[in-house]
Order: structure tokens, then C-alpha cells, then sequence
């Protein structure tokens, strides 16, 4: 929380497991409402990103525009390697915020 304190505006990127197929992309914007758990339930954190994200949301920190990407992993066993899928969905996310962020800042 105290990387985007005073943004108006984040992008995040994480690894997410629901099932879909590695290297899927999920868009959220969790500017007003929950992520959904199912894709950031579990975490090598003491918590999740949805958690992180409810927490700033209740002490008013979360940035009036927050993104959220997630990438679906297909394994996540320690020391594993990007799967091509994920790494080409990687690589589409960066061009995606990317964009984003310019569309974004061109509005001011």
C-alpha cells in the first residue's frame, strides 16, 4: 500500500489460479468493487492481493483507479520456469498496461 500512496491511478500484475488455461488473462477493476477471491485466494504472502487490496480500500488508500491484471500460472512449485503461455501472456500484459497507462495520462 505505501508503494501507491498518493496515485491516483495503479496498475497491478500478479499470478492468479482459477482453473483457465495457463497463460489466460484476467482484467479486473477493482476501483469499486471486490476482487473476486477465487483467482487471488491463495498467496506465498501472509495474504493474498485481494486482501491487500480490501485493507486499503477500507482505510481509504486505494487509489480512485485501480487495475488489476492477472495472468494464469501453470505451475507454482518453487524454482519452476515460465511456460511459453505464460511468458507470451506476460509479455501481452506489459503492452496492455502499457497502453493503459499512456490513455491514461494523456487524459490529464
Amino acid at each position: 500500500m505505501d508503494a501507491w500512496e498518493g496515485a491516483e491511478a495503479i496498475w497491478i500484475v500478479d499470478a492468479v489460479s482459477s482453473s483457465a488455461r495457463a497463460g489466460a488473462v484476467h482484467r479486473l477493476d477493482a476501483s469499486d468493487r471486490e476482487l473476486p477471491g477465487r483467482l487471488f485466494g491463495s498467496s506465498t504472502h501472509h495474504f493474498g492481493l485481494a486482501d491487500a487490496v480490501e485493507i486499503a480500500r477500507a482505510l481509504g488508500r486505494l487509489p480512485r483507479r485501480t487495475i488489476v491484471f492477472g495472468v494464469e500460472g501453470a505451475s507454482f512449485a518453487a524454482g519452476e520456469k515460465l511456460t511459453p503461455d505464460v511468458a507470451a501472456a506476460a509479455s501481452e500484459v506489459a503492452d496492455l498496461v502499457r497502453r493503459e497507462v499512456v490513455e491514461c495520462t494523456s487524459r490529464r
